[in-house]
């Protein structure tokens, strides 16, 4: 493949990115940024294995810079309450990993951190499709136990920080 075709392939994919991220939901710019990060780190792992030290830091920071900086900063943590104070410490473990991985050079925790990110995003994605109006019908929740009240005190994440 000759450079101007790769050169043309690269911008139209910028291009398509940059697009969806225009006429995305904040929901669903949430989903792409887990789509994102899953992405760095699987990289991150492949390059690891392959020796490539350069490039597995590169993804690394990639996948730290998308934790930290899109995920992690846009957390409204008043608004999100106990929840969101669980998962900006759930972020900060991520990034702790991540550089624990690089400097140790350990695929299980890159695989670790790629299995949060993956739960997490499977939690957003059924978020984002209940709120475009698809009906997922969840399994029968068992009933509380004698005196838990948990079911009426739950909190909400707001992702509404600039």
């Amino acid at each position: 493949m000759s450079y101007a075709v790769k050169k043309a392939l690269a911008s139209y994919g910028q291009n398509s990115v940059d697009m969806a991220v225009a006429s995305a939901s904040p929901l669903k710019l949430v989903v792409m940024l887990y789509e994102g990060a899953i992405k760095a780190v699987g990289l991150a792992k492949h390059h690891m294995q392959a020796g490539n030290i350069a490039d597995k830091g590169q993804s690394i920071s990639k996948a730290i810079a998308i934790i930290d900086e899109g995920l992690r900063q846009s957390l409204d943590v008043e608004k999100g309450g106990e929840l969101g104070q669980n998962l900006d410490a759930l972020y900060e473990h991520m990034i702790a990993q991540l550089l624990k991985a690089n400097i140790e050079n350990k695929v299980d925790i890159l695989d670790h951190v790629n299995q949060l990110l993956i739960d997490l995003k499977s939690a957003w994605d059924t978020i984002e499709q209940n709120s475009r109006g698809t009906t997922i019908t969840p399994p029968p929740a068992p009933p509380p136990a004698q005196g838990d009240d948990s079911a009426g005190n739950r909190s909400a994440l707001s992702y509404g920080r600039a």
